[in-house]
């Protein structure tokens, strides 16, 4: 009978890298670490995790469950031969990014002021953070003491630092961390500018006639939160709403520090003329802004059309008054405004368009 040799053990393939994630399950063909984890398919590690199966034929393969991060490293497959044949294997284990929780610092600030934002995120491989400001609106940055300025639609890196802040700066900013392993993660943050209350009526002199409506429109801007009145005679109309049905105070929200806070006077009488105050106060301080509500009468010239009987100097002082912001295109149709730009003949032949409109 023959004599067989005896064959040595060999590889029949290379050893694999793999990259997981962390969680995943991993499976190797018999795969060693520095410190023994199996010999045969009997575990000397005492690691739950681990595992060996072997198809009682040539392979043998290690499994590792709910990898870990600490389980990245080399792994090594021994035969015990003379002399010892290995192979070596190398385990990554990728995380998906994360955002550290911490406590935000300098969310707000005075205008003028700066803000610095912080976002840490952590991951395998290292995330990249970026920053964005909420409805792709610009992200601004000042030098120079607010003169120069540098408009991007984003910013990378962890800080995000805002100096010489505007009103227009408010709103929130989102950290946006990815690394390549889904999912990508962000984290919104609020900033706050604060600054003392700005007051501006849309007119300072209104002339309306008796038994009309009339609207006093008024435009604020503050931050932190105002509380927002119209005055007369040291008196709160808001405070006689529920009394005096004449009399009702809308507001129409802009944004996070404006709004229009508007008061309609309905069927003017004797009693309702006189100077009315838009007021706002908050935390800074308090701004005012005066309305002076006339008698507007009309009288037929010798043309048959209505002409407002005005004093001079209150002509004047329309024509002078300063203009402001856009104001809501809505208006009462008895809603009559001593046009600033108008000469009083040409005043008087628009009210009569607009009452000859009003009948039908």
């Amino acid at each position: 009978m023959p004599i067989q040799a005896e064959l040595e053990p060999e590889f029949l393939q290379a050893l694999e890298n793999h990259t997981v994630t962390q969680g995943r399950d991993v499976a190797w063909i018999k795969s060693d670490s520095k410190a023994i984890l199996a010999i045969h398919t009997n575990m000397v590690a005492l690691n739950p995790r681990l595992s060996v199966t072997y198809n009682n034929h040539n392979t043998w393969k290690l499994h590792v469950s709910n990898v870990q991060a600490n389980d990245s490293g080399t792994y090594m497959c021994q035969v015990n031969t003379d002399p010892m044949k290995s192979q070596m294997g190398h385990l990554s284990v990728v995380i998906p990014p994360d955002i550290v929780d911490s406590v935000t610092e300098g969310s707000s600030a005075q205008e003028g002021g700066s803000i610095r934002l912080t976002c840490t995120a952590t991951g395998v491989p290292p995330p990249t953070v970026l920053w964005r400001r909420e409805h792709n609106r610009p992200i601004v940055f000042r030098h120079d003491g607010g003169r120069e300025r540098k408009v991007v639609d984003s910013h990378r890196g962890e800080t995000l630092e805002l100096a010489h802040v505007q009103r227009t700066d408010m709103g929130a900013y989102y950290c946006i961390a990815s690394n390549g392993i889904p999912p990508t993660v962000s984290r919104r943050y609020h900033v706050e500018v604060h600054f003392i209350p700005q007051v501006k009526v849309t007119n300072q002199l209104v002339g309306a006639p008796l038994g009309s409506d009339v609207e006093l429109q008024c435009f604020i801007e503050a931050s932190p939160k105002a509380m927002n009145s119209w005055y007369r005679e040291d008196a709160l109309l808001s405070d006689k709403l529920t009394e005096n049905p004449k009399l009702r105070v809308s507001e129409t929200i802009m944004n996070e520090y404006s709004l229009w806070i508007n008061l309609t006077i309905k069927s003017l009488a004797l009693a309702d003329y006189g100077t009315y105050v838009c007021a706002s106060v908050n935390a800074l301080g308090k701004m005012e802004s005066q309305v002076s509500l006339h008698r507007l009468e009309l009288s037929m010239n010798g043309f048959g059309a209505e002409e407002p009987m005005v004093s001079g100097a209150a002509w004047q002082r329309a024509r002078n008054s300063p203009s402001h912001r856009a104001q809501p295109a809505a208006s009462h149709a008895h809603q009559y405004f001593l046009a600033q730009h108008l000469p009083p003949q040409l005043y008087a032949l628009l009210l009569t368009v607009l009452r000859y409109i009003h009948t039908f």
